[in-house]
């Protein structure tokens, strides 16, 4: 079996957080909505390719991202989605949306206005992660 690599396009766009028990956990290099991407350490492209443990492993893991990311200060609503169209790695959104973002209520996808984390943001991510996600469940990197 070939080793699993991070899509070149992912690795440049995000920062990896850490390792779930199935996924990678990356922050998407935007500070402007928070936006988690968890990416099965698999080769297959699809959820629906994936085996039955492995479906669950990554249902408990949007599960876990979703309810940190709802649990964020100013998320109404949560925007959950594997679309892959650019991207053919399989790699599911977790993404924080509320009525006051920059391009509320429109999409998130492909929009150029960008600002970066600085590394206090990042420092504060990372160890609300851990205090907030069951022990265990994610090993930061």
């Amino acid at each position: 079996m070939k080793s699993f690599t991070l899509d070149p396009r992912l690795a440049n766009d995000c920062l990896v957080l850490g390792e779930m028990r199935l996924s990678l956990l990356l922050l998407l290099k935007n500070s402007l909505v928070p936006w988690f991407i968890l990416v099965p350490r698999r080769h297959q492209t699809e959820i629906f390719e994936l085996g039955r443990e492995d479906q669950e492993a990554l249902l408990e893991e949007i599960n876990l991202i979703s309810g940190f990311v709802k649990g964020l200060s100013g998320v109404e609503k949560l925007n959950v989605a594997a679309i892959g169209n650019v991207v053919k790695q399989l790699h599911v959104h977790v993404i924080g949306r509320n009525s006051e973002d920059f391009c509320w209520p429109n999409v998130v996808w492909g929009r150029p206005k960008k600002t970066p984390y600085t590394v206090e943001e990042i420092r504060a991510i990372r160890e609300s992660l851990v205090t907030k996600l069951p022990e265990g469940s994610l090993q930061l990197t």
